[in-house]
């Protein structure tokens, strides 16, 4: 199982994964956006689809460890190792 930070902007103009940036901490974080609202979950929904698709993993692996009403997010992926889930990234993700 891999963990994934996430500072989320919900209500944007497109759903997209923006890059790596860091928490007010220093630590890293991947900026993603998606156009829903932070109303009843739904940027939530919207943060697991996007994730889902963009590192071609069933949604049901992905999950919502921390930060239900934050936008510093923790997303846990199941099956996939640390070193599994950043190759991934680095193919949607463009370097810092």
């Amino acid at each position: 199982m891999a963990q994934l930070p996430i500072k989320l902007q919900p209500g944007a103009a497109a759903d997209r994964i923006d890059g790596w940036d860091a928490d007010p901490d220093g630590r890293r974080v991947l900026k993603v956006r998606v156009r829903a609202r932070p109303v009843d979950g739904e940027a939530n929904v919207a943060l697991i689809k996007l994730l889902a698709k963009a590192m071609g993993v069933p949604k049901s692996s992905l999950t919502l460890a921390r930060g239900g009403q934050s936008r510093l997010k923790m997303i846990t992926v199941e099956g996939l190792d640390e070193a599994t889930l950043a190759q991934r990234l680095n193919g949607i993700v463009r370097a810092d």
